[in-house]
């Protein structure tokens, strides 16, 4: 277990056991299937769903939207809480299309560290790329699973040299892996000197070990076939001359990545992993927040919400905010300052989460993420504490890179779209502007797909049907600057003037040329692509 940093304290053991981590990864890489695997592997669930099996079998514990059921791709970010050996694991899955990106940015500010999935046969891909550098702006330390190795997959120093040479990061092997594809047998554990065979047989199955004492054990010629033992014994003398061994400093500094390889499908190099994120990944660390740092081992209690999750249970209209607990020892029923409004809260029905399922959390640690369920109340941003008036920094919230106009399918529930978009705009899922002239909304997002899930999402949690319509605009910025400024800058160009949901300032373009004429003809006026949740 790591050592408190030298100037820190010693956090108290239950705080010290969490690692609170995120799964990143491109699309198809795996990362729903190993998810399901650390929960098998925790006891969590008994058995795993398959995400391209028919029917129920196809319903995974993280995901649990419709669309998301439907077309086996993870669209919100979800968390889940269990224990592994002496470690309470909180693993936060995020969507891995990059038309949700914005909410696993959001999310990478609630975890210490991140675990990068890669597909064996594809390497680093774009997605995986952007991830990282949001990873290396936070410098999380992370930890790497190249997947799908029973499939056929490139060469194993291509794939190092292509995650050291592209993410700029040492790459360390933990465990290297014997043949590939239908020859791929397991894998050597460079850290403890053992063998691991996959079990073809039996999916669910944990891989067995077999203790040796080196590459010259005779147990290796029982295990691995006669072709593969020179090259493994090549490539393994190859490795540890060429690549860095591993350094758990430079680990948690986010300077070394250690990698492992497997299958999650066939349950195979899960359990190494996992207990390399005991090991390796860092337990609970400080937020960053204004007037000062939240240290986790402090005894007052301090949190923040970097999601907000709507309608998970479609019986009762609810909205969950997600808290990453950043100091503290919570209990439920506890009083904190919900700092936006200066108001006291009693969080009385607090809950812990597995995916889709949740049971009340009786108590919370820092380095824990638990659910408030509330009506609107709390929003992404957000801090509690017990008194103290801190805000938790760096929670982004992106310009939209597509704008629609949105209208109800019944002119005459414009109401109730209103209140629809205004809830989706709180839970981070869309942004949602009201121009200063002329009636309707436009809707912001990311990527293309974020339109299909809102019109579905509004339709199935609102039964009202919505069309979207082509507008002028193409992009948007926040406006900033002195007040007179501000306000002189709004009356000139009202055509293009907006709130966003928060009631603040938005300047709508329809193309680059409208932000260079106000970069060029209004100094004292700033436009920016980001806001900071920090409320």
């Amino acid at each position: 277990m790591q050592q408190a940093a030298p100037n820190r304290p010693a956090l108290p053991p239950e705080i010290a056991r969490r690692r609170t981590f995120a799964i990143i990864s491109h699309p198809d890489a795996g990362k729903t299937t190993l998810t399901e695997k650390f929960l098998l592997f925790g006891g969590a669930i008994q058995m795993a769903g398959q995400v391209r099996a028919k029917g129920e079998a196809r319903r995974t514990r993280s995901d649990f939207m419709a669309m998301e059921k439907e077309r086996g791709i993870s669209v919100s970010a979800s968390a889940m809480s269990f224990d592994f050996g002496d470690f309470r694991f909180n693993l936060v899955d995020t969507p891995g299309h990059s038309d949700f990106s914005e909410d696993t940015y959001r999310t990478l500010t609630a975890v210490d560290a991140a675990v990068m999935v890669i597909d064996g046969a594809k390497g680093v891909e774009s997605q995986t790329q952007k991830l990282f550098e949001v990873c290396r702006l936070r410098d999380l330390p992370i930890l790497t699973f190249c997947n799908k190795m029973d499939r056929e997959s490139r060469d194993t120093f291509d794939i190092i040299d292509e995650i050291q040479e592209n993410l700029a990061i040492d790459v360390t092997p933990a465990s290297w892996p014997i043949g590939m594809g239908r020859d791929f047998v397991g894998a050597y554990d460079m850290l403890n000197d053992r063998l691991e065979i996959m079990d073809r047989a039996d999916r669910n199955r944990v891989a067995e070990s077999i203790k040796i004492t080196g590459l010259d054990d005779p147990k290796l010629a029982e295990c691995v076939p006669a072709n593969l033992i020179d090259q493994l014994r090549e490539e393994i003398e190859m490795a540890r001359e060429l690549l860095p061994a591993l350094d758990p400093k430079a680990v948690l500094e986010g300077h070394m990545t250690p990698i492992w390889f497997g299958s999650a499908i066939n349950s195979f190099g899960v359990k190494e992993l996992m207990q390399g994120i005991g090991a390796y990944a860092p337990e609970p660390q400080p937020a960053r927040a204004e007037p000062r740092e939240i240290a986790p081992e402090e005894s007052k209690v301090t949190g923040f919400v970097f999601k907000v999750q709507a309608n998970m249970d479609p019986k009762h209209r609810d909205r969950v905010a997600f808290v990453r607990l950043a100091s503290g020892h919570f209990e439920r029923g506890m009083k904190l300052t919900h700092v936006r409004t200066k108001k006291p809260m009693t969080v009385s029905a607090p809950v812990l989460f597995l995916a889709a399922d949740r049971e009340l959390a009786e108590e919370a640690w820092a380095g824990d993420i638990i659910g408030i369920p509330n009506h609107g109340q709390l929003r992404i941003g957000d801090t509690l504490t017990e008194g103290e008036t801190l805000k938790v920094t760096g929670i982004p919230s992106f310009a939209p890179e597509l704008l629609q106009g949105v209208r109800a399918g019944d002119p005459m529930k414009a109401k109730h779209l209103e209140k629809a978009l205004m809830q989706f705009a709180e839970e981070g899922a869309a942004k949602v502007f009201k121009p200063q002239i002329g009636s309707g909304f436009i809707v912001g997002v990311v990527g293309a797909l974020q339109f299909e899930v809102l019109g579905a999402r509004i339709e199935q949690e609102y039964g009202l049907p919505v069309r979207f319509e082509s507008t002028q605009f193409t992009s948007a910025r926040w406006v900033s600057g002195a007040k007179p400024a501000v306000e002189a800058f709004a009356a000139r160009n009202m055509q293009h003037m907006a709130a966003d949901n928060d009631g603040d300032l938005v300047y709508l373009t329809r193309m680059q040329w409208d932000i260079d004429r106000v970069v060029r003809d209004h100094p004292e006026i700033t436009l920016s692509a980001t806001k900071e949740l920090m409320v």
